[in-house]
């Protein structure tokens, strides 16, 4: 199984991205997929997932503005980022689990994962 994510660019704050993360050599339904993201020096923190029977969780410092969904026919799932702010800048990543519902935050149970994207909110 392969991820490609893509979507990373500079923006302004307040302003709005979508991320992607396609999948290959598997269907994306198979999986839960998550999105984490990096900054320098700090571990990589969970963001949102996307179970493979459609639950949805977000965290909680980007509860109602991160929306991640999912795309069967495409087989991708994407984060759609709103109202970002400075502290949203970070390396995103997507990632693959098929970890039970309750261990979707924690990344070491991601077996698959993206190369990862930058996203940088500055003015």
């Amino acid at each position: 199984v392969q991820l490609q994510a893509s979507g990373g660019g500079l923006v302004q704050p307040g302003t709005s991205l979508t991320l992607s993360c396609a999948v290959s050599g598997d269907r994306v339904r198979s999986y839960t997929m998550g999105w984490f993201r990096r900054v320098p020096g700090k571990d990589r923190e969970f963001v949102a997932a996307f179970g493979w029977s459609g639950n949805t969780k977000t965290t909680d410092t980007v509860k109602g503005r991160f929306t991640i969904s999912r795309d069967a026919a495409k087989n991708t799932v994407s984060l759609q980022m709103n109202s970002l702010k400075p502290e949203d800048t970070a390396v995103y990543y997507c990632g693959a689990t098929t970890v039970i519902w309750g261990r979707v935050t924690e990344e070491k149970h991601y077996r698959f994962w993206g190369q990862g994207t930058l996203v940088t909110v500055s003015s």
